[in-house]
């Protein structure tokens, strides 16, 4: 009797561990589970974001979703499993990433883009002036962040005259609470109005309004963007030691990373030059493309791009969905 309990835990072992198995080896999606990525909100991340999910869906037949909601709570919904891919984390700029991180949680992979830079910019007219624009040099010896103390009165707050107005990142992005540091520790935070804008559009279009009019601005921006583009901008030094060069991965949740490895060799795969990746931003901006609709043209019209990314039977099918 004892023999035969004995055969039958291994047989059921060995058929729990089969299946297991089994279940591992049919895949994510094969086995019906859709891949949420993060509604990410600025245009790189939402067209990585397209471009992502149109892969997977056509390539290897996935079900996704996107859902929407700021860097930190998406990143928070990464870590429990809630969502399943983040496609463009700046690694080292969250503390929830961070923690997620340390926890085992969540897994960054590959390098969507590389040479990204960040940090607190003003028109080029500022400091030189524009004799084509007849616009004089305003802040000749701006060269840095610690400058900014006697300038206040140059960026003066609208709403607060006696401020001068940093436009930060949007509330909810990771930036805005870094960039809200950095005002403390440059004993910036007394002379000027820390700003944030609702959305990202509404920081571009209070830059870009600015610009025009050739008045001076001081804001936190990033590459890659439309914006980079269509304007000619100074990035103010730092302290010795600060690099803002960032590096850029895809987030993966843990249990996705370890679930779907066919679907993990792909994404970590995923590359976009950053010189055409700021011109697909720029085009973007300039015909008003949906990020959906340009992640589509530039499938269409750049496969020695992506073709890499993928096997070869994916890739048929991709070009023939497009």
């Amino acid at each position: 009797m004892h023999n035969k309990k004995t055969l039958l835990s291994a047989l059921l072992s060995l058929g729990l561990l089969t299946g297991t198995v089994s279940a591992q080896a049919a895949g994510w999606c094969e086995s019906g589970k859709p891949v949420k990525f993060a509604g990410l909100n600025w245009e790189s991340g939402m067209l990585l974001t397209d471009i992502m999910q149109f892969i997977l869906q056509h390539g290897y037949g996935c079900e996704t979703d996107s859902l929407p909601g700021n860097s930190i709570t998406m990143e928070q919904a990464l870590g429990s499993n809630d969502i399943q891919v983040f496609a463009e984390e700046w690694i080292g700029r969250s503390d929830a990433w961070d923690k997620a991180a340390k926890a085992g949680k969540v897994v960054g992979v590959g390098a969507p883009i590389v040479g990204a830079t960040e940090g607190w910019y003003v028109p080029r007219y500022v400091i030189e002036g524009d004799s084509q624009r007849g616009l004089q040099a305003k802040a000749p010896q701006l060269k840095g962040v610690a400058d900014l103390g006697q300038y206040a009165e140059l960026f003066r707050d609208p709403e607060e005259p006696g401020k001068g107005r940093f436009y930060n990142c949007p509330a909810g992005w990771t930036c805005e609470l870094d960039n809200s540091q950095m005002l403390k520790s440059y004993g910036l935070e007394d002379k000027f109005t820390n700003f944030r804008p609702g959305t990202g559009p509404a920081l571009d279009a209070a830059v870009l309004s600015s610009y025009r009019r050739g008045e001076p601005i001081l804001f936190y921006y990033w590459s890659p963007t439309p914006l980079m583009g269509q304007t000619d901008l100074v990035k103010l030094e730092e302290k010795a030691g600060v690099n803002k060069d960032v590096t850029i991965q895809v987030g993966l949740s843990k249990a996705f990373h370890e679930e779907a490895p066919e679907l993990v060799a792909v994404l970590e795969k995923v590359n976009l030059p950053i010189d055409l990746l700021n011109q697909s931003l720029a085009r973007m901006a300039k015909e008003k493309l949906s990020s959906d609709k340009l992640a589509k043209l530039f499938l269409k019209e750049h496969p020695e791009v992506w073709h890499a990314w993928v096997a070869e039977d994916a890739a048929k099918k991709v070009d023939a969905a497009l």
